[in-house]
């Protein structure tokens, strides 16, 4: 959904506020770089396997944890993006589950102007810039999945 960066230097430099990630590799390498997201999401694995040390310490203790099975979005996680993302410091959530879908509702919760980035295994950092054409992108992604789609949009706050 939009360039790839190996370096988070380079990332940052490109990216908008505020700054949300989606991953635990991702956010490390945003922190390491010296830059806390405003809001990263995080489950403590990368790849299906446990993050390690370095990783964990890193990323330091959870803000708002949440439950969110493989596959799926739940309300507990979108208002918790939602309440993030209007917080005035940086928000870090624990998803008990899988956090990887985070990323589309994401692109919708934020201002144009901001920054969502996540991981590409084997490839590197993407940076998507929040736009109104990523979001009815991400939107009309959201509408092909099963589940109660208008509830989601409507705690997202776009229609």
């Amino acid at each position: 959904m939009g360039p790839v960066f190996e370096d988070a230097q380079a990332l940052l430099a490109e990216a908008g506020s505020p700054l949300i990630a989606v991953g635990d590799v991702v956010t490390y390498h945003l922190e390491v770089a010296g830059r806390s997201p405003d809001v990263s999401i995080v489950d403590e694995l990368t790849e299906r396997s446990a993050v390690d040390d370095r990783i964990q310490a890193a990323l330091g203790e959870p803000d708002v944890m949440v439950e969110n099975p493989a596959a799926t979005l739940t309300e507990e996680l979108l208002s918790a993006l939602v309440d993030a993302v209007a917080s005035a410091g940086p928000v870090r959530i624990l998803v008990d589950g899988e956090e990887d879908l985070a990323t589309l509702p994401a692109l919708v919760a934020v201002p144009d102007g901001a920054s969502v980035v996540y991981g590409q295994p084997g490839a590197g950092m993407v940076l998507v810039e929040v736009t109104s054409q990523a979001r009815d992108r991400a939107v009309a992604l959201l509408r092909r999945m099963e589940g109660d789609i208008d509830r989601a949009m409507a705690l997202l706050s776009t229609e």
